[in-house]
């Protein structure tokens, strides 16, 4: 039987050699280049930029209204809890005087010689007295029975208050973290577009916020017409606001009076008209009266994008005051810059 041999390993050498090596060269700079190593992304054209930090701004702006509402409940569940141990502390201290006063009746019980009040009345020599005294401790026992009834109905109450007490603190845990998460998601946002930007030229960022500055110097007059043409005087107000606050910076959760975010603005706007809005853009297109695009009027709410995440003030012909991002201020923008989602009338 012929005998099995090991084939024999070959070298290599000469040009299979130098192609095994440029293999190898070049699977170690792929793999670098997949660790994020020593590789430096390559250089995104300003359309590009814009492109990229636009839709960074509309992912941190849906986080914003997260947070916002997040906020909402948050300062709710405090206010509630706060309520619920002001009441409790009430009920304690009425409990406490119920207490003393049903300490006052055990020592005088105890000062009687503890004798059971029909016992002292039967070794009463008085007929009269006997009667007398038996009225007042019918009266007393009554009294002394009320008092232990109200005290354990009051404990009953305070127990009550610290269980709804307990699950509204945890309610309040719980949307704190939820703010905690929407606040790290925003900002990991706003700082994804601010390296971004930062491969621009100063020139190149001008290019991209200019028209924003265009927008805010246009037409600071039209205040007077957009007003006019308001349906009513709480509407004129909000819209006399709105262009008071061109140019201010856009900070998100901010609500006035130096700085906003989109919902932020408009609600801001309309409490100096003496009209509260609820905090977040999808809680304010469901406050007041849906208003088709074609029947706008100065001072409706315009909404945008499919979740209903940006809000501005329509102001007439076509064009809103809104806070857009955080590299744009407060401006006067057409409403057909973004997606059109709906109008509301709160005034």
């Amino acid at each position: 039987m012929a005998a099995h041999r090991k084939p024999k390993q070959r070298s290599l050498s000469g040009h299979t050699a130098r192609t095994a090596a440029t293999i190898a060269l070049a699977g170690a700079a792929s793999a670098t280049a997949f660790d994020g190593t020593g590789h430096a992304d390559p250089r995104l054209s300003p359309a590009e930029v814009k492109s990229k930090v636009d839709a960074l701004y509309r992912e941190a702006e849906i986080a914003t209204e997260k947070y916002n509402g997040a906020k909402e409940k948050s300062q709710s569940a405090e206010k509630s809890l706060g309520e619920l141990r002001d009441e409790a502390a009430r009920k304690t201290e009425k409990l406490n005087s119920a207490r003393a006063g049903l300490g006052s009746i055990a020592a005088a019980q105890y000062r009687s010689g503890g004798i059971d009040p029909a016992v002292q009345l039967a070794l009463s020599s008085d007929p009269d007295q006997y009667l007398e005294r038996a009225a007042l401790a019918d009266r007393a026992d009554s009294r002394q029975a009320a008092v232990v009834t109200g005290v354990q109905k009051q404990l009953q109450e305070i127990d009550q208050l610290h269980t709804e007490a307990d699950g509204t603190l945890a309610h309040l845990k719980s949307r704190q973290a939820e703010l905690e998460k929407h606040k790290k998601t925003v900002n990991g946002k706003l700082d994804a577009a601010k390296r971004l930007l930062s491969q621009l030229s100063g020139d190149e960022r001008a290019e991209l916020t200019g028209a924003d500055r265009a927008s805010r110097a246009a037409d600071r007059d039209g205040v007077s017409g957009a007003a006019a043409k308001a349906p009513n005087s709480r509407a004129a107000a909000a819209v006399s606001y709105a262009y008071k606050a061109l140019g201010s910076p856009y900070v998100w959760g901010a609500t006035g009076p130096n700085a906003f975010d989109c919902s932020g603005l408009t609600q801001a706007a309309y409490r100096s008209a003496g009209v509260d809005l609820p905090r977040t853009t999808y809680a304010q297109i469901a406050t007041g009266e849906r208003v088709p695009r074609s029947q706008l009027q100065p001072g409706d709410l315009v909404f945008f994008y499919q979740g209903i995440s940006h809000v501005g003030l329509y102001v007439g012909n076509g064009q809103m005051i809104h806070a857009p991002n955080p590299s744009a201020p407060v401006r006067l923008a057409p409403i057909s810059q973004m997606p059109f989602a709906g109008a509301a009338r709160v005034a």
